[in-house]
């Protein structure tokens, strides 16, 4: 009779627990942008969560906090209820380089959040308004060192990659630039096309398509090497400052505490959205190549950008405004 009771007991618990696993998700799942909708993460978020929404069986949202360079989506993702329901589209800036720019800041990122999967990686691109009578980096130097006041260059937040890369030219090449920071790359991008700030460090899925129509000029890309989507720009490594490489890169994480199965299964359906050959084709008419990878190996990638961009940081004497 105990041994029944026993064996009932167990079949209940495990019946109960594969349920329980069975459960998730149990409604939709928030995807969590930190920036305004029209910039480089918003773009790849709304490519992304269609599919995966049909793999996890539930309607993806995609919602906006703009604000801080990201950093508010990012606290409040950290603070979100860890069963997997919420996740975080980031980028380098409240990831990597917030923590060496806020003594305050509300969150840890490598205590209070994990990581699934990167989803891309990608060079940003300086651009100018057409103008602006520069056709090369040496152009827009000069330029920048004989207005009065300098030149200003908008980006989509401070800590930003556009920012980290202005600040990190503006070292090197003693330019005469002054920082213009907006809540996302989508509103800097409507300034710069209506000629409210003259130039700016974009990312590559809100700058190609305008390059391309001629809206705007791109006089350098910031990665080692050439963009494979604007091969016929040379990078600003080339353009007179060797060494120069500044990537920007969009990684979705979770709060720190979700559980491991829940963590593995969301790692695991995003990868397959990012190797699928349509999400590949649309990301790459945006600007940018899917690089999905396992959780372990974007933890390694964010501790050496965290050391990488905080020596930066401190040697450009950079400072949250």
């Amino acid at each position: 009779m105990i041994r029944c009771l026993c064996t009932l007991v167990f079949a209940f618990c495990f019946a109960a627990q594969a349920l329980a696993q069975g459960a998730f998700p149990s409604r939709p799942i928030t995807m969590v942008v930190g920036f305004a909708p029209g910039g480089g993460t918003d773009i790849v978020a709304r490519i992304i969560a269609k599919k995966f929404g049909e793999n996890m069986g539930q309607q993806v949202v995609v919602e906006n906090r703009p604000g801080a360079g990201g950093n508010i989506a990012t606290d409040a993702v950290a603070r979100a209820n860890p069963d997997g329901h919420t996740i975080l589209l980031a980028n380098v800036g409240s990831i990597a380089v917030a923590p060496h720019l806020i003594a305050k800041l509300p969150y840890d990122p490598r205590r209070d959040l994990a990581p699934l999967t990167m989803a891309v990686v990608f060079a940003n691109v300086l651009v100018v308004h057409p103008s602006v009578p520069a056709n090369s980096v040496a152009d827009y130097v000069k330029l920048a060192n004989t207005k009065p006041g300098g030149m200003a260059y908008g980006s989509s937040g401070i800590g930003g990659a556009g920012h980290l890369a202005g600040e990190l030219f503006k070292m090197m090449a003693k330019a005469d630039i002054v920082h213009v920071p907006y809540k996302g790359g989508g509103p800097a991008m409507t300034d710069l096309l209506g000629g409210q700030v003259p130039s700016l460090f974009a990312s590559a899925p809100s700058a190609v398509p305008h390059v391309k129509a001629g809206k705007i000029r791109a006089l350098a890309t910031t990665g080692a090497t050439r963009s494979a989507f604007l091969t016929n720009v040379p990078t600003i490594a080339e353009s007179g400052y060797p060494g120069f490489d500044a990537t920007n890169w969009y990684a979705y994480l979770a709060p720190g505490k979700t559980p491991k199965p829940v963590l593995d299964r969301l790692s695991r359906e995003l990868v397959k959205v990012l190797k699928l050959p349509e999400i590949h084709d649309q990301l790459m008419t945006s600007g940018m190549e899917a690089m999905p990878d396992t959780s372990a190996a974007l933890a390694k990638f964010i501790e050496r950008e965290y050391t990488q961009w905080g020596r930066v940081v401190k040697e450009a004497g950079i400072r949250a405004e």
